[in-house]
């Protein structure tokens, strides 16, 4: 049975401030914004190729807002999409390359400016986070692993 990842849950503070900022800062597309009532309000919006959405609102989580840590968006050029996120206003941190050459370690340490050297696939990141605090990773993937 394939299971597929669709929606992740994005908790948030404020959600205008929230939808501003992933529609155009980071590019997402706005898919749904639905309000119930003064309790319960809905945010979907979709990144850009992304078959998996994000979704926030009022009434649709009780994690505390920030407390989402290091999901990551796969990009084919690394430096391409660092400029394009700036030029959109976000602020975002690299690229850069873990010293393991291989996945990045949490937090800032084994960080070595610049893409991976040889531009291995997987082995490049960027970061930033949303104004609450949530953190994401750009990785650049030019070659996927079999089975992918």
């Amino acid at each position: 049975m394939d299971m597929k990842l669709e929606v992740i849950v994005v908790p948030v503070a404020d959600v205008d401030r929230a939808k501003r900022f992933y529609a155009e800062c980071v590019g997402f597309r706005l898919d749904v914004d639905h309000t119930a009532d003064e309790n319960y309000r809905v945010v979907h919006l979709t990144p850009p190729g992304s078959g998996c959405s994000i979704l926030f609102g009022t009434g649709v989580t009780t994690a505390a807002p920030g407390s989402l840590q290091g999901l990551h968006l796969v990009v084919a050029d690394i430096e391409r999409a660092v400029a394009e996120l700036r030029e959109r206003g976000a602020e975002v941190q690299g690229p850069f390359h873990d010293d393991s050459g291989v996945f990045h370690h949490a937090g800032t340490a084994h960080r070595s400016a610049g893409a991976h050297p040889q531009r291995a696939s997987y082995g490049s990141f960027a970061a930033f986070a949303d104004p609450d605090g949530n953190s994401w990773f750009l990785q650049e993937v030019t070659q996927r692993l079999p089975g992918r």
